[in-house]
């Protein structure tokens, strides 16, 4: 019942910002708000801006597209600044057709989608109000009915700029219906819809011997001609095609580079112009954004013949790149599993990382410098710290290739993987090494892996399962130190003592003998060498770490155990140590007595409460470590 609530509010609420009125009433609408009469590019732009901008890392990120599309900020930002901002000021990029090219599943469509859904919602808001003349099938801006003599003098007094001609169906209204008197034609408020084909269309070309041109600028309706008398009245003719529907927002133009060239002229004339043809009548003028998109391999294809130069000079092209991140591959997985039916089967922790760590591999090309690999290139375009390397040395990496991310497994394949070990083992619950099994097996019946692509590839599979090898171990290390989390602390205490005398050069007092002693510099030295601290740099960490209690001192916080990211990793590492054999004993003793038992339970019980484990994938993860460890 709650839904079909909501479905009434959203009836209500839409009959209610409908509105309709004489043009004269209209007029005083846009002094009071100039706004409306914003053209579709601006309308597009102001969209995007209105859901709100953050700067991070140097780089705009725009709300509007922060559900949907993942670690294409760089390429979207360019998008936003250097076509829909200028676009909206009416400079020249706005005479150009917008062409996304990028590779298979890389979001183009799911970017165009956007546009279109927001721009649904956005004509619903005030910011976003669309008027039209009533009863044009092509919504046109009443603002047409301003004689051309007129215009300058109305832009002077109103600030509002007019472009395009009335179209003749309107004009034959205008003296038919209202008898020449622009005052009172009337203007309604209208709202876009595809479904509806209201402001937005989209083109697919289909057979090039039986697409007609019709499909996008219209068509004579010959059971009126009769009526009409002549093919060249308007009344006779049907303004259905996409171009007509369209107007005043956006048209998507699928497979736009394998179209016949009668359908590009049009769009040219449209882009550069402001007007197409139809039928037997004068240019019709449209006010819409055409946007298309391709893969690299069409595009090359394109612009290598000469016939299309002038179509190509015509176009902005925008790059949209496979995502780089191996954090923003992860969601792009997420949101894919949560939209399928197998988003009820468990993923053990680590497991789409994994999937995401691989396939960003595949989509990095080798830097120059001879000190990066690709893992570490991996690692440094995540945002995370490698040592020796800052964050001039990723702007670095990312100018040597300006092609990077156009290649590479697509997030479906890899979706695809993992469905298929579902469904073929019937499993509640997969982890990373049944992906990476999946993976590989896969690539054979992928139809664009080269030979040498595939030796890259497990190559690729066997570096991630190391890496994997590494998590696992940690994830178990840490599990196994929270169940000993009083030896942490203590030694975690133990270490900052020694540090506090090491530094101050003070000597230690044995709690037993009462005797001083000096700081346990070996001690020390297995904590520190746990996250390779080295001989050389011992001091200076020891003396940031009491730089860092002073400065917890000072603003009356404790200095614990969880106030250190290095330290605690290396207590836990060390820790781990001293535990390993106590690690190895449990998770691989098929008959563990009872106090290995209970240990077990406990771990367990930590990777599922504290983790996200189930209890399965946490015993599973256990006897994978226990063999790593026994090897």
């Amino acid at each position: 019942m709650n839904i079909l609530k909501k479905i009434q509010a959203h009836r209500i609420t839409q009959n209610e910002l409908k509105w309709e009125g004489t043009f004269a009433e209209y007029l005083e609408l846009l002094k009071e708000k100039p706004y409306l009469a914003q053209s579709a590019h601006s309308r597009i732009y102001e969209m995007i801006k209105d859901q709100g901008v953050v700067e991070e890392d140097g780089v705009r990120k725009y709300n509007f597209f922060s559900d949907e599309l993942f670690g294409l900020e760089e390429a979207l930002e360019k998008l936003v600044e250097e076509y829909f901002h200028p676009a909206a000021k009416r400079l020249d990029v706005k005479k150009r057709i917008l062409l996304l090219m990028g590779p298979v599943s890389g979001g183009k469509s799911t970017l165009v989608t956007m546009l279109k859904r927001g721009l649904e919602q956005y004509t619903l808001t005030d910011r976003g109000a669309v008027y039209a003349i009533k009863g044009c099938p092509m919504h046109e801006n009443p603002l047409h009915l301003i004689p051309q003599h007129l215009r300058a003098e109305f832009e002077k007094e109103y600030g509002i700029r007019i472009e395009g001609s009335l179209s003749p169906l309107n004009r034959l209204r205008l003296e038919e219906d209202y008898n020449g008197k622009i005052e009172d034609v009337m203007v309604e408020r209208i709202f876009f819809s595809e479904d509806e084909r209201v402001g937005i269309g989209t083109f697919s070309p289909s057979d090039p011997k039986s697409q007609d041109i019709a499909d996008l600028t219209g068509s004579i309706d010959f059971s009126t001609i009769a009526t009409y008398g002549s093919e060249s009245d308007p009344r006779a003719y049907r303004f259905d095609g996409e171009l007509n529907k369209a107007n005043r927002g956006v048209m998507e133009f699928q497979e736009m580079l394998k179209c016949d060239e009668k359908f590009l002229w049009h769009l040219l004339s449209l882009t550069q112009e402001g007007n197409f043809k139809a039928g037997r009548f004068a240019l019709i003028s449209a006010d819409e954004m055409i946007v298309a998109h391709t893969n690299e391999s069409e595009y090359r294809s394109f612009i290598s013949n000469k016939k299309n130069e002038a179509l190509h000079s015509r176009m902005i092209v925008m790059p949209i790149p496979y995502n780089l991140k191996v954090d923003q591959e992860e969601r792009i997985y997420q949101k894919m599993i949560e939209e399928s039916d197998i988003k009820d089967v468990h993923i053990a922790p680590h497991t789409l990382k994994i999937a995401a760590m691989f396939t960003i591999l595949t989509r990095l090309k080798e830097s120059k410098q001879s000190n990066i690999s690709l893992l570490k290139k991996l690692y440094l375009y995540n945002g995370q710290d490698v040592e020796g390397f800052s964050e001039q040395d990723v702007d670095s990496l990312k100018k040597e290739y300006s092609d990077e991310g156009m290649t590479g497994i697509d997030p479906r394949y890899v979706i695809n993987r993992i469905s298929s070990t579902i469904i073929r083992k019937e499993m509640q619950s997969i982890h990373a090494l049944d992906v990476l099994r999946s993976l590989k097996d896969g690539l054979d019946d992928h139809p664009s892996i080269t030979k040498e692509q595939k030796e890259d590839y497990l190559n690729f599979i066997s570096v991630v399962r190391k890496e994997y090898d590494d998590m696992a171990k940690k994830e178990v290390q840490k599990a196994f130190v929270y169940s000993y989390d009083e030896s942490a602390k203590t030694l975690m205490d133990n270490y900052l003592d020694n540090v506090e005398a090491f530094c101050n050069k003070t000597k230690l007092e044995d709690p037993l003998t009462g005797e001083e002693m000096h700081p346990d510099e070996k001690l020390m030295r297995s904590i520190e060498e746990q996250i390779g601290i080295s001989e050389n740099a011992k001091k200076a960490f020891r003396e940031e770490i009491l730089i860092r209690i002073s400065a917890y001192a000072r603003k009356g916080k404790k200095f614990d155990y969880q106030s250190h990211e290095r330290l605690r990793e290396a207590i836990q590492k060390k820790l781990f140590a001293d535990l390993k054999d106590v690690v190895k004993i449990t998770t691989s003793t098929k008959t563990p007595d009872e106090q290995q038992l209970k240990k077990m339970n406990e771990v367990v019980a930590t990777l599922v409460e504290e983790y996200g484990y189930t209890t399965q994938s946490a015993n599973d993860l256990l006897r994978y470590v226990g063999s790593l460890l026994n090897r």
